[in-house]
C-alpha cells in the first residue's frame, strides 16, 4: 500500500494539470484497493455545491455535470461530519440520495473521506461495489492517508485557478478579470502597483513559461550553465574517488551522458527552438524524464526521479545566477515571491517599494517586521498564490485583512485609493505631536526609540521626532551581501549611524542571524533553527566574526560616544561574560591603535525565559536591558512565530508573557538600571498602555507607529494605566486582554485609531 501510495503521489505531481490528476488518482485507486468504482468531488464554493470531478467506474457523462447540495447525499454527510463514512450498504442509508445520472444503483458498499485543507473541507473521495460489506482497515486509512496528500494541492489549484470545471460558466466569465487571495495581515496599509516576482532559486516546479525574446541568446545561456553543471559532476567524483567503490562511481558517469549534448542538451535545445526561454525548456525536459521514470515498475529505476531532478536543478541554479541582476523593478513595485527575504527588499530602489506578498512567513517574522518599519503594507503566508499568474499584473495589497486582489476593477481600485488617503490624511494630522513629549496627563515621561535595519530608517526617524535608537539590526547590512562585509565597510555604516543621531544614543545590536534570519553565504541547515544556533551563539563560535564587528562599531563612535552595544539571545551568565571579555578585548586593541573612545554602554536581549528568570543577576553584569518581545513572546508560549499554522497562538498579550515582562521590569529596577523593550509589542497602540504601566523606562518602535504609539500616551494617565494593567492581569485569556484594552482605547477617544490598524 505504502509503495501504491508513493507511486500515485508521484503521478500527482508530474500531472499536467489538476484535472488529469484527479483522473489518474481515481484510475490508480481503483486498482489498488480492487473496489469497481472510485470517484471525487470537489467543493464549488461559490454556489456551495459539491461537483463530480473525477470517476472511473460511473458513468463518464456525469463527471463535471452532476452537482450535489452541501448536505445532499452521502457525499453531503460525509463532508458536514468531516469524517471517513464506511457502510455496508450505502442505498438504504437514510443519507443516499439516488442520483440517475451517475448510474450508481448497482453499488451497496461505500466508503467516503473528506478532503481537508486548514480545516475547510475541500472535497470527498468515494470508493464504492456491488457486494455488500464494509471496507477493510487498511483501505480506509489508504484512503485516509492519500486524501491528506492531495488536500493542499486542491486547494492550490482551486484558489490559482487552474482546475477546469467547479465553478459555473456564467461566474467564471464574470471574474474572469479578478482573483482574490487571502493570507496573514502582516503590515497594515494599502498598496496598489505591478507584481514583480522574485521566483525561489533553484526551484523547477517555480520556473513559468515564456516566451525567448532571443534564441540564440537563451542557447548560449543552457549550453554555459549544461557545462558548469558537468564540470561540478567530473569535480566531485574526482573527490570521491578515494572513498567510493568502483560501481558507485559509475553512476557520476552515468549524470554525465544524461548531461551530455546528444541526451538532456539536445531536448532542451529542441524546446528553445520552439521558442520557449532556456528555464522553462529545461523545466519541460525534466518533468517528461520525471513521468518515464514514474511509470517503470521497477522500483529502483522509479527512484532516478530524483537525480534527474537534481541534475536539472543543478543546471537551472547556473541559469538563474544573473537572473536578480536582470529584474527590472516598477515605480510601484508589489514584491511578489515564495519566501521574501529582507535581501529581496534592499534589491529594491528606494522609493519603488509600494506593497510585499510572501507565500511563507507570518506577520512575525523578520521580513514582516522590517515592512511595518518601512510602513509598507505586507501579507505573508499566501500558500494558494500562483507566481506565475500574477507576473507583472496589476494588483492590490491590503494589509488591513490580508487580501490581495489581481487585476481588481475601477471601481475596486477607487475604494481602496480613498482608504489610503484616508490612512494619509490620519498621519498628517498626528505630525503635530512630532516635538512633543511622549507624556501622560499626568506628566509621566516616557523615552520613544526607533528600531532600524535600513539606511532608510534614518530619514523616517528623523521625520517623526525620535530620541535616538533603540535597536539597529545589523544583520540586514550582512543579508543584502553576497559575502562578509570587512571591517572598513561596517565601520563606514556605523558611523553614518551614529552621526545622524548624535547625541542622541544608539544600540547595535551584533550580528543576530539564524532562525528565519540566514546569509546565503553562511549556510546553517538545522532541523530546528529557532532552537539552534543562532544570536550570541554564532558569533561566540566565531570571534573572528565577533571581533571585526565590535571593532568597527568602537572606530565609528570616535567623537560621538552614543554608542551602546547589545546581545542578542543571551540564555546564560557564562554567555553574556564570554562576549563581554571579547568585547573588552576588541575595546584595548583599538585604543592602542590609537582611537580615542569611551568604553560603549553594554546591553542584553532578553528574549528567552532563562534570561528573564536570571534577569537580577544580569542587570549587575550591564548597563541596560532591551527586551525583545518577539521571541520572548514565541518562547514563552511554543510557538514557531513564522508558522502560518499557529500565527493565531502567537499573542504577546498572553498572560504568561506579561507576568514574565512585569518580573523582568521588577529584576532589572531593583539594580538601578534601565530596561526597554524593542519588539513588535512596543509598535502595539493597544500593548502601550500596559507596557507603560509595567514601568518600562523607553519603548524601541517602528518609525512608522512612533507617533500613533505617542498618541495612546498622551491620552491616558499613569493611575488610569496602572488600573488597566492590575485588572487584565488577573484574566487568562489574551482575546479578552485585548478586547478590554481596546475599550479603554476607545472610551479614551481613540477608536478611529484601533479601526485605522483593523480595516
Amino acid at each position: 500500500m505504502l509503495t501504491q501510495l508513493r507511486r500515485i503521489v508521484q503521478d500527482v505531481n508530474s500531472a499536467a494539470n489538476l484535472n488529469e490528476a484527479l483522473c489518474l488518482v481515481t484510475q490508480q485507486v481503483k486498482e489498488a484497493i480492487n473496489t469497481q468504482s472510485s470517484s471525487i468531488y470537489l467543493v464549488d464554493n461559490h454556489r456551495a455545491e459539491y461537483v463530480l470531478m473525477a470517476a472511473d467506474g460511473l458513468n463518464p457523462d456525469a463527471v463535471g455535470t452532476v452537482r450535489l447540495k452541501m448536505s445532499q447525499g452521502l457525499v453531503g454527510l460525509v463532508g458536514q461530519r468531516e469524517e471517513p463514512i464506511n457502510i455496508e450498504n450505502s442505498q438504504i442509508h437514510p443519507n443516499f440520495f439516488p442520483e440517475p445520472r451517475v448510474k450508481e444503483e448497482n453499488y451497496k458498499a461505500f466508503l467516503g473521506v473528506p478532503i481537508i485543507h486548514r480545516r475547510n473541507i475541500q472535497g470527498v473521495f468515494v470508493v464504492q461495489e456491488e457486494q455488500e460489506r464494509r471496507y477493510d482497515e487498511e483501505e480506509e486509512a489508504f484512503l485516509v492517508t492519500l486524501c491528506a496528500q492531495l488536500s493542499g494541492v486542491i486547494a492550490h489549484a482551486k484558489a490559482t485557478g487552474i482546475v477546469e470545471g467547479i465553478t459555473a460558466i456564467t461566474e467564471k466569465v464574470a471574474a474572469k478579470d479578478i482573483a482574490t487571495f487571502a493570507g496573514i495581515p502582516s503590515a497594515s496599509g494599502v498598496g496598489m502597483g505591478q507584481a514583480v516576482v522574485i521566483y525561489p532559486q533553484a526551484d523547477l516546479d517555480a520556473v513559468p513559461d515564456r516566451k525567448a525574446d532571443n534564441i540564440a541568446a537563451e542557447k548560449s545561456l543552457f549550453n554555459e550553465a549544461l557545462q558548469a553543471t558537468r564540470e561540478d559532476i567530473k569535480a566531485l567524483a574526482e573527490r570521491l574517488r578515494q572513498t567510493l567503490p568502483e560501481d558507485e562511481l559509475s553512476l557520476f558517469d552515468v549524470y554525465l551522458k544524461i548531461l551530455d549534448n546528444n541526451n538532456l542538451g539536445f531536448e532542451v535545445m529542441a524546446e528553445i527552438d520552439n521558442g520557449h526561454w532556456a528555464q522553462g525548456a529545461l523545466r519541460m525536459v525534466i518533468e517528461r524524464h520525471a513521468q518515464h521514470f514514474a511509470a517503470m515498475e521497477d522500483d529502483y529505476l522509479r527512484e532516478r526521479i530524483t537525480d534527474v531532478k537534481d541534475l536539472g536543478r543543478r543546471v537551472l541554479a547556473y541559469l538563474q545566477q544573473n537572473q536578480q541582476a536582470n529584474i527590472t523593478y516598477a515605480e510601484n513595485t508589489i514584491l511578489v515571491g515564495d519566501d521574501i527575504s529582507a535581501a529581496h527588499l534592499a534589491e529594491v530602489p528606494e522609493g519603488y517599494l509600494s506593497g510585499i506578498i510572501s507565500g511563507k512567513g507570518s506577520s512575525n517574522s523578520h521580513v514582516a517586521i522590517l515592512a511595518r518599519a518601512l510602513g509598507i503594507p505586507t501579507v505573508m503566508g499566501v500558500q494558494d498564490l500562483s507566481l506565475t499568474k500574477v507576473e507583472d499584473q496589476h494588483i492590490i495589497v491590503d494589509g488591513y485583512y490580508g487580501h490581495i486582489y489581481v487585476n481588481p476593477t475601477k471601481q475596486l481600485q477607487r475604494e481602496f485609493s480613498k482608504l489610503a488617503r484616508e490612512e494619509q490624511e490620519l498621519d498628517a494630522d498626528l505630525q503635530e505631536l512630532r516635538d512633543k513629549p511622549a507624556q501622560t496627563t499626568d506628566e509621566y515621561g516616557i523615552d520613544l526609540y526607533v528600531n532600524m535595519g535600513l539606511a532608510i530608517d534614518a530619514s523616517l526617524a528623523m521625520s517623526v521626532g525620535a530620541g535616538g535608537v533603540g535597536l539597529y539590526r545589523s544583520e540586514v547590512s550582512f543579508m543584502a551581501r553576497d559575502r562578509f562585509p570587512t571591517e572598513a565597510e561596517q565601520y563606514v555604516i556605523y558611523r553614518q549611524l551614529l552621526a545622524a543621531f548624535s547625541p542622541r544614543p544608539v544600540a547595535i545590536r551584533t550580528l543576530d542571524i539564524g532562525g528565519d534570519k540566514i546569509l546565503p553565504y553562511f549556510p546553517m541547515d538545522e532541523d530546528n533553527p529557532y532552537l539552534g544556533w543562532r544570536g550570541i551563539r554564532v558569533t561566540l563560535d566565531h570571534p573572528d566574526l565577533f571581533l571585526v564587528q565590535i571593532r568597527a562599531m568602537l572606530r565609528a563612535s570616535e567623537g560621538f560616544n552614543n554608542l551602546g552595544v547589545l546581545f542578542p539571545m543571551i540564555s546564560s551568565i557564562s554567555e553574556l561574560e564570554e562576549a563581554q571579555h571579547l568585547l573588552q578585548r576588541a575595546y584595548h586593541e583599538v585604543v592602542d591603535e590609537g582611537a580615542n573612545i569611551e568604553k560603549p554602554k553594554v546591553g542584553i536581549m532578553l528574549e528567552v525565559p532563562s534570561a528573564v528568570w536570571q534577569a537580577q543577576a544580569i542587570a549587575q553584569r550591564v548597563d541596560f536591558v532591551s527586551v525583545g518581545s518577539n521571541d520572548l513572546t514565541q518562547y514563552i508560549l511554543a510557538v514557531d512565530r513564522n508558522n502560518a499554522r499557529v500565527s493565531e497562538l502567537y499573542d504577546s498579550l498572553h498572560p504568561a508573557v506579561l507576568h514574565a515582562l512585569q518580573h523582568a521590569v521588577d529584576s532589572i529596577h531593583k539594580e538601578n538600571k534601565c530596561i526597554s523593550i524593542c519588539g513588535e509589542m512596543a509598535s502595539d497602540p493597544v500593548a502601550v498602555v500596559l507596557l507603560l504601566a509595567m514601568g518600562f523606562d523607553s519603548l524601541s518602535i517602528n518609525s512608522s507607529s512612533l507617533l500613533r504609539v505617542k498618541w495612546v500616551i498622551r491620552q491616558f494617565s499613569m493611575k488610569h494605566a496602572k488600573e488597566l494593567l492590575e485588572e487584565v492581569m488577573t484574566y487568562d485569556n489574551p482575546a479578552s486582554i485585548r478586547f478590554r484594552l481596546e475599550q479603554a482605547l476607545d472610551e479614551a477617544g481613540l477608536g478611529g485609531l484601533i479601526r485605522a490598524g483593523k480595516r
